[in-house]
This record gives C-alpha cells, sequence and structure tokens, in this order.
C-alpha cells in the first residue's frame, strides 16, 4: 500500500469528501476514475440518502464509498480479493463507517444466496473477466433490486454492452477514454 498516490483514491463528495485512501496493488483493480464518479454521483444526486447500496466486484470500494459518504443507510461492499477486502475494511474503521459490511466473496456465488433487495447497485467486474452479463443475470432473477432500483454498469469501451433484462432502463450513458459507462432504472414489473 506504498506509494505516493499510485494505490490511493480520493472521495469526491458527502461528509468524507476530500479523504485520501489506500488500496493494495492488486491483479486488474483500477478504481473508477475521479471524473466518472463525479458524473454518476451527480446523475445520482437525490436518490442516495436513506438507500440500501450494493458494491459488487468492489475493489478498492471506491463506488461504495461514495455511496456511504453521500447518506447512504447501509452499503455492502463484495470483493473476492483478500487483500482488497483487508484494505477496505482498514479504510471504513479509519473513516468510523458502521453502516454496511464487506463480505469476501466471489460476487456470482454470492449472488445465488438469499436476496434483500438493493436500490442502488454498482457494478463494474474486472473487464476482460466475462462477469458483466452474469451479474446481470443474477441480480435480476435473484430478486437483488428493489422496484425503481437504480444500476450502474461500467465495462471496458472495446466490450459490449450487456444483453439487459427488458425491464432495464438506459437512463444515461458516456464513455471516458477506455470506459463505457451507465445508469440503468430497474422499472416496475408489468402486471
Amino acid at each position: 500500500m506504498e506509494g505516493k498516490g499510485r494505490n490511493r483514491l480520493r472521495i469526491i463528495g458527502g461528509d468524507w469528501r476530500g479523504r485520501r485512501l489506500s488500496f493494495p496493488d492488486v491483479a486488474g483493480l483500477r478504481p473508477t476514475p475521479d471524473r466518472v464518479r463525479e458524473t454518476l454521483f451527480n446523475w445520482l444526486q437525490g436518490e442516495l440518502a436513506g438507500r440500501r447500496c450494493l458494491d459488487l466486484f468492489a475493489g478498492s470500494g471506491a463506488l461504495g464509498l461514495e455511496a456511504a459518504s453521500r447518506g447512504a443507510a447501509e452499503t455492502v461492499w463484495v470483493e473476492q480479493d483478500r487483500h482488497a477486502v483487508q484494505a477496505l475494511r482498514a479504510n471504513l474503521r479509519e473513516l468510523g463507517h458502521t453502516a454496511g459490511r464487506v463480505e469476501q466473496a466471489d460476487a456470482l456465488r454470492w449472488l445465488r444466496q438469499g436476496a434483500q433487495p438493493f436500490d442502488i447497485v454498482f457494478i463494474d467486474p474486472p473487464y476482460q473477466a466475462g462477469l458483466l452479463s452474469p451479474a446481470v443475470g443474477l441480480l435480476e432473477s435473484g430478486g437483488w433490486l428493489a422496484p425503481g432500483a437504480w444500476i450502474y454498469l461500467e465495462h471496458d469501451s472495446h466490450q459490449a454492452r450487456p444483453v439487459l433484462p427488458q425491464n432495464w432502463q438506459v437512463i444515461r450513458d458516456r464513455r471516458a477514454g477506455q470506459v463505457n459507462y451507465y445508469l440503468l432504472q430497474r422499472q416496475a414489473d408489468s402486471e
């Protein structure tokens, strides 16, 4: 976790605005860039307070940390790498945050257990691992999404966007360098 800013992230807004946190040097771990997080959380302005958030494939935990900093009632981070999990737990202790938990687990296996619906879900898996489509399917079929849930997807711009469930509507989409990212909303099931 050493180096001059190389493995550090900055919280952009909320109670922890400006705080800099370290994360380990783990293969494939790349926090969502500051400008992308800033855009995403501008899009979600007014939607975070009191909400349950899930940061799937958490890595550094940057997206869930931003949500927690901005008033999410509960945040759950799911990450497989033990070094990333240890660092994230240490960062949460440093921030004094207790309204959430870090789950060390394979995200797809974790999604196969009993669900408690989330209001906001961040999905940013390692780009070349082929995890985005299965995660999308498990979130929708497993009951992980509250009615009207917001979903953030991020992937390499050289990859196609995964096929989305029919009731997921793209609200916003952008590209920043080699990253495509989307804000979607789950529409109410048709009766």
